[in-house]
């Protein structure tokens, strides 16, 4: 890892001195920083970045994106932005959803006034790290009192033929009184043996009073190793609703976090993983309470097949001062396998007296009852199971505001089952 290979990436990139000197200073802290603490889970030894960075080639296998019609879509393959759409009349509400350089051309003030205010650069040796490797990204801009009703979708792919790393930093911005709809895709094109990495932060502003649904499917491949932090930042009567799929095939260690600085502001944060062969996901999910009256809610449902490994950390956090704050969470785990792993941890930190903090755990077998109940009205023991399974899941999949993913992610599952 040299400085020279930032600094000529930037130069390359033309890259505003502000963003260039943000870039060596974090490379200047990657070492004295300590790694993320993710609770019960030994990721220490993982491959997350090789001190690399560099732009991929466009793939030869890239699919037919324009199948997918018109809307407002943003498609990157590796570091290449392959399609773009916007339809005009958000463009004429000034509304910007493009690659993060075309961004920087284009509304350079409010990327240099939002790009880290989420995640720190300084927080821990992978943010800093992020900082100063990323080398592709997006940027979705929301001005003030704009509602977009359908979605918006952020589709970035991993080609399984590179090395390239995936670092890919994605920007969102909800103007005061927004409303914003976003569906999000970090998939693996392909199969090959390549090994590769990933390090993925998503930042997400909600400013005072907007309303963001944000919804996301993770697919990256088996040979991929993978960070990913997605954070938001939630002001004065906003809120942010999370559903997160996590269905990758790699190993994943994953920060979920929402920091409630406003007050009134609301997080409403579901998570639902699927854990096979041998791989480890750990998922710290986190809400930290700052405003008064702040309200922070996690639910994470997850199933393990295999020798798979699976690790829920709940974190609830209530700050001094942050008065009529309430922090709930729950973590179930259903594990299809006596050669499992998985832990589920609650975690209450609790600074303030007049507040409501509450929290639930589990691991377990597929319920006999339920299975009994299904196979008693005629249906087979595989059938009942998926069943159990998809109703297990619902609470986060019916969540997710296309119904093509919603059916994707069931198709995933499904096709998990069946390698067992």
């Amino acid at each position: 890892m040299t400085q020279e290979t930032i600094l000529t990436f930037s130069q390359k990139k033309a890259e505003p001195a502000w963003l260039r000197s943000l870039r060596l200073d974090s490379f200047d802290k990657i070492e004295e920083l300590p790694l993320p603490k993710i609770e019960r889970v030994k990721f220490q030894r993982w491959n997350l970045g090789d001190g690399t960075i560099a732009e991929s080639e466009i793939s030869a296998n890239i699919p037919d994106f324009t199948e997918l019609g018109e809307g407002a879509r943003l498609i990157q393959v590796g570091t290449q932005t392959v399609l773009e759409s916007l339809p005009a009349e958000l463009a004429r509400q000034g509304v910007v959803f493009t690659d993060f350089y075309s961004a920087l051309a284009e509304i350079p003030e409010i990327v240099e006034t939002y790009f880290t205010t989420a995640v720190k650069p300084d927080e821990d040796k992978l943010s800093a790290y992020h900082t100063a490797y990323f080398n592709s990204g997006a940027v979705l801009y929301v001005p003030d009192n704009i509602e977009v009703d359908f979605p918006i979708e952020g589709m970035f792919y991993q080609d399984s033929s590179s090395d390239v790393p995936f670092n890919k930093h994605i920007l969102i911005i909800a103007g005061r009184h927004s409303k914003i709809n976003y569906l999000e895709r970090f998939e693996t094109l392909g199969e090959s043996s390549v090994e590769a990495t990933a390090n993925i932060t998503v930042e997400v502003i909600a400013q005072a009073g907007s309303q963001v649904k944000f919804a996301a499917i993770d697919r990256l491949g088996a040979n991929v190793t993978t960070y990913i932090s997605r954070r938001g930042r939630i002001e004065d009567d906003a809120s942010i609703d999370w559903a997160l799929g996590v269905m990758n095939e790699g190993n994943v260690i994953a920060d979920f976090d929402s920091d409630l600085i406003g007050n009134a502001s609301h997080a409403e944060l579901k998570v639902v993983a699927a854990s096979s062969g041998r791989q480890i996901q750990g998922v710290d999910t986190r809400v930290t309470n700052y405003g008064n009256n702040s309200v922070g809610h996690i639910l994470q449902h997850g199933v393990i097949l295999e020798r798979g490994t699976l690790t829920f950390n709940g974190i609830g956090h209530i700050i001094k001062g942050a008065k009529g704050a309430d922090a709930q969470q729950e973590s179930r785990v259903l594990m299809l396998s006596d050669k499992a792993r998985s832990d589920a941890n609650p975690i209450l930190l609790i600074d303030e007296n007049e507040v409501t903090a509450g929290h639930a755990a589990s691991i377990g077998q597929v319920d006999p009852e339920d299975m009994y109940y299904l196979m008693s009205r005629g249906i087979d023991q595989e059938t009942a199971e998926r069943l159990v399974i998809r109703g297990f899941l619902g609470t986060v999949i019916t969540e997710i505001p296309v119904k093509a993913v919603r059916d994707e992610m069931i198709a995933v599952l499904d096709e998990k089952l069946d390698k067992r």
